[in-house]
């Protein structure tokens, strides 16, 4: 039988009437007083169990969780405090602590935690969200990263998943919310069960209530039939609010009593209906302000914010940009048959400064136009369309065109000439040539119409500009006879 060792990272005297114990029964205990020394302790005995006090001289137990998170196969920490709060537990745990324990400490409950098989933490991998369901079903859905920014938060999600607490997803816009969600039913007891999204922000209130809790016939001007509610069609599985903050004041009490007594009320219903479902929210706003700002209900709050779960900013998580850029890269170059060209270092450099207000949504975007128009070359920062007159075209790219504007058979002799011109005012020079910049414009269009196999709005979403600009444009060139689609 193998050794078990604990580590206590406390003062001495506070765990001192445990240790005879401890020692009579086989299990090697070590002592640290700082991190430094937990460190050194961790790496050269792998201890089965980590307790730590919250707070000593000069310690914090977020610097240890923080240490841990970046090890490969770190022991479980529980934390132990004399005097503690469900505050700070619900926070510890958040960030990746396994249990928090009130002293004074048990022997026969230690013994039992360091004798629980060890399970493995594997290293931060390209995709650290995913598993096998409960029922073991497919696959749940992936989240890249290795940041322990986003690691802490991954944690906990696989802690709660399986449970049925209703769950508060917070973050920025374009964090991934809806992606954590999806998550959190996967790989619930509930995943073989309908997963319904709600976009709160989408609908007035009159309409929203309808949405949610459904309708009788003759309920209003308009229901000419019963209509079932998300939560009806959610039963047995799991409803997302998307956006709840947006939600009325007056709809929230009504959502408030879904959650605590389980039955909603049919808009011009006389009968409730029992219902059975998990509960997940979304908020980009802070909750907390908007209670106190009088725009959202507190016990509302109270009863959502069971399990809190904030999404870091793409700008929180390092070098995780460029991991998720790879990634969207080589997903945009499959689905498009692409060659992957990989980043050039100037694209790398690029990716690193920007602060992306967008987040992963705005570097999925970003990068699914860059694939494009790298067209299987090295993605530069011109491939982002960010910076005024930074088109991405090569010579070798443009489609052959006669001197009136207009495709031809073969390449004109005077763009090879051009490098002789002097570029005019709106002009763009590339590699010695000078293209006129409405004719650049043209060319960027046609490429887009063919990228997306002529679908305008997919072509406008990649161009950058609206359905109704690029339909203005087609209607500009064909009327100077210049075919476009």
């Amino acid at each position: 039988m193998s050794t078990r060792r604990i580590l206590f990272l406390a003062p001495a005297h506070s765990v001192s009437a445990v240790f005879p114990a401890l020692r009579d029964a086989g299990y090697e205990v070590g002592i640290a007083e700082n991190l430094k020394g937990a460190a050194a302790s961790i790496r050269r005995s792998c201890p089965s169990v980590i307790f730590a006090r919250p707070s000593l001289p000069g310690f914090r137990i977020e610097e240890l969780l923080e240490f841990l998170a970046e090890e490969s196969g770190f022991p479980p920490v529980i934390v132990t405090a004399d005097k503690g709060t469900a505050e700070e537990a619900q926070r510890l745990l958040q960030l990746g602590a396994h249990d928090y324990w009130l002293e004074p400490l048990d022997v026969e409950r230690i013994m039992v935690a360091a004798r629980e098989p060890r399970k493995p933490t594997p290293a931060p991998a390209i995709t650290t969200l995913g598993g096998r369901r409960p029922d073991g079903g497919a696959d749940g859905p992936s989240i890249v990263g290795r940041h322990p920014a986003i690691i802490r938060v991954l944690q906990l999600a696989r802690q709660v998943a399986a449970s049925k607490a209703t769950v508060l997803i917070s973050g920025e816009s374009g964090t991934g919310k809806e992606m954590f969600s999806r998550y959190l039913h996967a790989m619930s007891r509930r995943s073989r069960g309908p997963f319904v999204a709600v976009n709160c922000a989408a609908l007035p209130e009159h309409l929203l209530e309808s949405e949610l809790f459904g309708h009788e016939k003759g309920s209003f001007t308009g229901a000419i039939a019963r209509k079932l509610g998300k939560f009806e069609l959610a039963s047995g599985g799991t409803i997302l609010l998307d956006e709840i903050s947006e939600m009325d004041l007056a709809l929230q009490a009504k959502l408030l009593r879904v959650l605590q007594e389980g039955e909603i009320d049919r808009v011009g219903g006389s009968e409730t209906v029992k219902v059975d479902v998990r509960v997940l929210a979304t908020t980009n706003r802070n909750l907390d302000d908007w209670v106190k700002q009088g725009k959202f209900r507190q016990d509302l709050y109270f009863r959502l914010n069971v399990i809190p779960l904030r999404l870091p900013s793409l700008r929180e998580r390092g070098d995780d940009v460029l991991e998720l850029a790879r990634f969207f890269m080589e997903m945009y170059a499959r689905e498009y048959d692409l060659a992957m060209g990989g980043l050039s270092p100037a694209a790398v450099d690029w990716l690193q400064n920007y602060d992306f207000p967008g987040n992963v949504r705005e570097l999925q975007n970003l990068m699914e136009r860059a694939v494009l128009l790298a067209n299987g070359r090295p993605v530069d920062p011109c491939h982002f369309l960010l910076e005024d007159g930074a088109w991405p075209l090569f010579e070798e790219d443009l489609p052959e065109t006669s001197e009136d504007g207009s495709l031809a058979e073969s390449r004109p002799e005077t763009l090879e000439s051009a490098s002789a011109v002097m570029p005019q005012e709106n002009d763009v020079a590339f590699s010695g040539a000078v293209i006129p910049l409405h004719e650049m414009e043209r060319i960027m269009i046609i490429k887009g119409l063919e990228a997306t196999s002529g679908n305008r709005t997919q072509a406008a979403e990649l161009l950058g500009i609206s359905v109704r600009t690029l339909r203005n444009k087609l209607n500009e060139y064909r009327s100077l006879g210049m075919p476009v689609e």
